[in-house]
């Protein structure tokens, strides 16, 4: 925990859709309650569909970079609170730390579905609402922390 906050890392393979999701997401419930961040083991580029689905709901990550956890400032991933992967059918990425609590979260890939705009689209907003919600549901079970020590 850093000045009272808590330190978040959502990890996927490439740090393009899922991750993408949840740190917009994350970054939009937590406030300034925890410092976000997420990474993949095999980063790409933000997908487009991720950016939408979030600009719908009025969060814009348009300016999100894929990256990988050696990308990351040291001083986030030293004493991390939280690792939450969301890796359904792939081989998740490992973060070895002796202070973070690993939590899987296993969702869908919504990315390279075959399929009109639409049906992505789709996917995407199905994928962001079920991230949201899980991610709410965390959040209010978190204890508010004092940041006035």
């Amino acid at each position: 925990m850093t000045d009272g906050k808590y330190k978040i890392l959502f990890m996927c393979v490439a740090n393009s859709a899922r991750s993408q999701l949840a740190e917009g997401l994350a970054k939009e419930i937590f406030g300034e309650r925890a410092i976000i961040e997420s990474a993949g083991s095999e980063p790409k580029t933000p997908n487009p569909f991720a950016i939408r689905a979030l600009k719908e709901i009025g969060i814009d990550i348009s300016s999100n970079k894929s990256k990988a956890v050696t990308d990351l400032p040291a001083s986030f991933v030293v004493d991390l609170d939280y690792v939450i992967t969301l890796c359904a059918e792939e081989v998740c990425p490992v973060l070895p730390s002796q202070t973070a609590k690993k939590l899987h979260w296993p969702f869908q890939d919504p990315a390279g579905q075959s399929g009109s705009t639409e049906d992505n689209l789709l996917m995407f907003r199905k994928t962001r609402d079920l991230i949201r919600d899980r991610i709410q549901q965390f959040a209010d079970s978190l204890p508010k922390l004092n940041s006035n020590v």
